[in-house]
């Protein structure tokens, strides 16, 4: 299988985690873990979308158009931020 070579941007936090993994002996690379972190990320997706499609079946198939405004709407709503209450 080909390979490319690219560049990510991780939280420092994060890549210090991944580090430590691969210093304790629990992954073997970088590189290694985060291309098994995108084949699980892959496989997850992969099944979500059958999972979806069979239950779109279940319930009368996919959304019409006027379904995926309305869930559009929803989902790309934001929280309202709380506002600080005054001390009496």
């Amino acid at each position: 299988m080909a390979t490319t070579k690219v560049t990510i941007t991780l939280d420092d936090e994060q890549l210090s985690a991944i580090r430590e993994l691969v210093q304790s002996g629990k992954a073997e690379s970088v590189s290694g873990f985060v291309k098994h972190a995108v084949d699980v990320s892959l496989s997850d997706l992969a099944g979500w979308g059958v999972l979806l499609g069979l239950a779109l079946e279940e319930t009368g198939g996919p959304l019409t158009a006027k379904e995926r405004a309305w869930a559009d709407a929803i989902l790309r709503q934001r929280p309202k931020a709380r506002r600080a209450r005054k001390a009496a």
